[in-house]
């Protein structure tokens, strides 16, 4: 189905209306001879301007025409009618019979102000699915309006002069998708005839730009998960709450796109005053004393839940029928029936059919069910939730083992142990049975008190280890040095004799030399074993 009338374009609550022109009017005439659809001009016999309709096949558009009502005798063969951007103050009963294949129904920038009862009958009833009266000057949605629309599925209503809704004006719409109702001066909503069984396929409710200051936080709870998800809430005159602010933060935390997309447009009035506006989920400060863990009914009641011994916790009997002829009642596991305001001190039933276990003790371990009875629509709803009451330990929970701990722990301690194992636990060999040789010159007792003193370890023994021509080996590792013990005040005494690595000797004992020397290697370590290998090194 092609749609030629004039459009009006619709955005979530932001409203953008594209007035009629000539030109408009001009293509609109040049589409129409050039489709092979056969046109023809319908005059207009009820309005005293005596315009001229267009009709298109199927469509009939009378835009911008003077109207002043709706016109009588139309073809009884149109699906969509445009009557938008006339002067029509009013519907009257019987404007729109004998329409019976009417679809769609344009009604926008016109100036009702009453729609009577009657005016949509004998219609065609459940075929007509879009109803356009947007930018009109309404006042009221009363009962009648929509009672012989069963099968509407878009309402537009933004942009009019809107402040009540009577509760059951939604009523009977079974297949309502999408009501926009943004732009008017609505201080309330009757958010509890929404529900569910009456409105199953609802997914946007438009209530932005209105002059709402407190929202029912427990009707809205108790909306259709797919009526939450589409609620759209922004710009309007809310009074800065905890309550309100924890539902909004709910929503966007679920990522909510009624939410999401409007985040800059959620504004709250602090106390209630108009310059006070604070954009909250951009400036969130003013709630930061807020307890939002006391708003339990902003989360889903879990089917199964649990809670420490002498701990209160509260129940949730979630469901989707609302309103004040609504009673409810619990079962506990023992077989008890609780009603407000409870019974035995250990529950506690509040009004809105939430049960709370004052102090938890494991005989209160079981299934809790539910009912919410309604007497006056002849339902009821159940639900089941299983609480485990968890002990307290008698002593205060022991760290866990941390073996990745105890494993370092263990490497440094053995580690400890090999060097100590190295460096502090002398291997002693047998004395070697070789004779020590004389010394024959002074250079070689020098050379030998020097290797006495001093001794290098090497991986492998020297190639000579006797005679002043022995060489010592270039891979040295480690080197002990016999501390001097000839000294004075911590300084060393004057004249002294350089006799080799590590020793040194005043002029009185320099004759004394060759005498003692041998007697004093003697005695000395024969071999000593090397950190880094197990070959001894023989001293001569």
């Amino acid at each position: 189905m092609v749609d030629v009338t004039g459009v009006t374009g619709f955005l979530q609550g932001v409203v953008k209306a594209a007035a009629p022109s000539c030109c408009s009017v001009v293509l609109l005439l040049v589409f129409l001879q050039l489709s092979p659809v056969q046109t023809t001009i319908c005059l207009s016999q009820g309005s005293s301007a005596a315009g001229g309709c267009l009709c298109a096949s199927d469509i009939l558009s009378c835009t911008a025409a003077g109207l002043d009502r709706v016109p009588r005798e139309l073809p009884v063969s149109a699906v969509t009618l445009d009557l938008s951007h006339n002067r029509i103050e009013q519907l009257e009963g019987g404007d729109f019979e004998g329409l019976n294949r009417l679809e769609t129904l344009r009604l926008a920038h016109n100036q009702l102000t009453v729609i009577q009862p009657g005016a949509f009958r004998n219609t065609s009833g459940p075929l007509l699915r879009h109803l356009d009266l947007s930018s009109n000057q309404l006042r009221a949605l009363e009962q009648h309006y929509f009672l012989d629309l069963p099968g509407l599925e878009e309402l537009l209503l933004f942009n009019n002069r809107i402040i009540h809704v009577e509760s059951r004006a939604l009523a009977g719409l079974n297949r309502l998708r999408k009501a926009y109702l943004s732009h008017n001066r609505l201080t309330d909503f009757p958010f509890f005839s929404i529900q569910e069984h009456s409105h199953p396929q609802l997914s946007m409710l438009d209530l932005s730009s209105n002059r709402l200051p407190k929202l029912p936080l427990e009707d809205i709870l108790n909306l259709p998960l797919s009526v939450q998800k589409g609620l759209y809430l922004h710009n309007n005159s809310l009074v800065c709450e905890c309550s309100m602010y924890g539902l909004f933060r709910h929503w966007d935390q679920r990522h909510f796109s009624s939410v999401r997309d409007f985040r800059q447009e959620y504004t709250c009035l602090v106390y209630g005053i108009q310059r006070g506006t604070v954009r909250f989920f951009q400036h969130d400060r003013y709630f930061e004393k807020c307890n939002l863990m006391m708003l339990n009914g902003l989360k889903e009641q879990n089917s199964s839940v649990s809670v420490m011994a002498g701990k209160a916790i509260l129940l949730h009997c979630v469901t989707t029928l609302t309103g004040h002829h609504v009673n409810f009642l619990w079962v506990s596991p023992n077989q008890e029936y609780v009603e407000p305001p409870g019974n035995n001190g250990s529950l506690k039933m509040f009004a809105n059919g939430s049960l709370e276990i004052v102090a938890a003790r494991v005989e209160d371990s079981g299934i809790y069910w539910c009912m919410a009875l309604d007497h006056q629509q002849q339902r009821n709803e159940t639900r089941e939730v299983n609480v485990t009451v968890v002990l307290h330990p008698d002593k205060e929970p022991h760290e866990s083992f941390n073996t990745g701990f105890t494993t370092l722990l263990g490497c440094v301690v053995s580690l400890v142990l090999v060097l100590m194992y190295l460096y502090l636990t002398p291997c002693r060999c047998p004395p070697c049975p070789k004779a020590s040789p004389p010394a024959t010159a002074s250079q070689g007792n020098e050379a030998g008190v020097g290797s006495a003193q001093s001794s290098i370890l090497t991986p492998t023994p020297p190639a000579t280890t006797e005679g002043p021509g022995r060489k010592v080996s270039t891979n040295k590792h480690v080197v002990f040095l016999e501390p001097i013990k000839e000294q004075q005040n911590g300084r060393l005494r004057a004249g002294p004799v350089h006799l080799g690595p590590g020793l040194l000797l005043g002029p009185e004992q320099h004759s004394k030399l060759h005498s003692s020397q041998s007697q004093q290697r003697a005695g000395e370590t024969d071999s000593i074993m090397s950190v880094f290998s197990d070959t001894p090194i023989m001293l001569p």
